[in-house]
């Protein structure tokens, strides 16, 4: 079973994605309500692309080092 590490993975849950940020699972649903962090349906569940998490946080990079 892969873990949350594993490079190969495509998707991620909104758990997977929210223990990659090291950020609660709440907060990381309400980063996908708000569009902060990317998340795609997959029939009724929503995944996170496994490159999201990282870009969000170079968005957030971006925005500090412009602020």
């Amino acid at each position: 079973m892969p873990t949350d590490d594993d490079a190969t993975l495509v998707l991620l849950t909104v758990e997977e994605a929210a223990r990659r940020l090291r950020i609660g699972r709440t907060t990381c649903y309400g980063l996908i309500r708000s569009g902060e962090l990317e998340s795609v349906p997959v029939g009724r569940l929503r995944r996170v692309p496994a490159d999201a998490p990282a870009a969000y946080v170079t968005r957030l990079r971006t925005a500090q080092r412009a602020a």
